[in-house]
């Protein structure tokens, strides 16, 4: 067997080691891009995360500014809450440096100016209350004839009220005996207005719903100086739709100090009007907070009391953050 040419050994040799060295640059090319990606992605989990927390500061901050505010208004005039007071002005979107001192010495990383800060206080007692259709076990009529006007108003269908009804009286049933089996079968009480649907209520009955209907810790009248017209119409028996509207438009003008105030302005006689589901002042509130930073946008809401202690104490009942914002109602 003749031996392979002398000058072919060499290129073959020349082939392997041109070879060997481009798969060692794939090589380190690949663990360099690999390595690239991992401090990368570890650098932009950091400023999220970043973001978040200081996000998360700064509306814990806007909460404690709305409860000075809501205590403010208690201190000043603890009768009346309308919406003409400070409170009830939503506050549009600013860029935080509008709100804060900024060093000007501070690097570009520490800067506020694409932080953007938005927030509104609701009054929740302008809405029917879903606590006050059943109390101690039993169904509360006038409660539950406010709650089939406003259905009615919103052309609901009968059924989910009826069952939102009856889940809610079982829901309420409180057995001593954890042994009973018949308690597995009874729904959970909700504590919120978006459990609501464990009572049997559709996502296009509560979306319609919503505006309206709240669900609070304890029974609670409504605000003739904040309910909206439908509101107005539904928790009044003697009124209707003309007379919600006159009220809404006569309180524009001048808010109702009290009962009397709205017996005259619509005409209706006072026995219209019951101090134990209507009222002019308000005791819980909503607080809602957006902040867009940088790419980060968090949104928070809290449900406060205010009660009426002087000066008045502003308690949160409960606060809940989301990475994705609402629009504000």
């Amino acid at each position: 067997m003749r031996p392979m040419p002398r000058h072919r050994g060499l290129a073959a040799q020349r082939g392997a080691a041109i070879l060997t060295a481009m798969l060692t640059v794939v090589l380190v090319a690949s663990l360099a891009a690999s390595t690239l990606w991992l401090q990368w992605r570890g650098i932009e989990v950091e400023a999220a995360e970043r973001n978040r927390t200081q996000a998360a500061w700064v509306l814990t901050g806007a909460l404690d500014w709305a409860r000075l505010i809501l205590r403010q208004d208690g201190v000043e005039n603890a009768s009346v809450d309308h919406l003409a007071e400070p409170w009830a002005v939503p506050l549009e979107q600013a860029r935080l440096s509008t709100f804060l001192a900024v060093d000007r010495s501070a690097s570009s990383e520490d800067s506020t100016e694409d932080a953007f800060l938005s927030g509104q206080i609701v009054d929740l007692q302008s809405r029917l209350n879903v606590r006050n259709l059943v109390q101690g076990g039993k169904l509360n009529e006038p409660s539950r004839a406010a709650f089939a006007r406003l259905f009615e108003l919103l052309d609901l269908p009968d059924v989910e009220l009826e069952l939102m009804l009856d889940n809610l009286r079982l829901s309420q049933i409180q057995d001593s005996s954890a042994e009973n089996p018949t308690r597995r079968s009874l729904p959970l009480a909700p504590q919120e207005f978006d459990q609501l649907a464990w009572l049997g209520l559709s996502a296009p009955t509560m979306a319609r719903l919503r505006p309206f209907v709240t669900l609070l810790p304890v029974a609670t009248p409504v605000n003739l100086n904040t309910a909206p017209a439908e509101v107005l119409y539904a928790c009044v028996a003697a009124f209707d739709m003309a007379d919600a509207i006159r009220l809404v438009r006569a309180r524009s003008l001048t808010n109702l100090s009290t009962l009397d105030d709205a017996a005259k302005v619509t005409g209706q006689a006072l026995a219209a009007f019951d101090s134990t589901r209507h009222d002019v002042k308000t005791s819980y509130f909503e607080v809602r907070g957006v902040l867009q930073l940088d790419q980060v946008t968090v949104q928070e809401q809290s449900v406060v009391v205010r009660d009426s202690s002087k000066p008045p104490k502003v308690k949160t009942l409960w606060r809940r953050r989301s990475a994705a914002p609402t629009p504000l109602q």
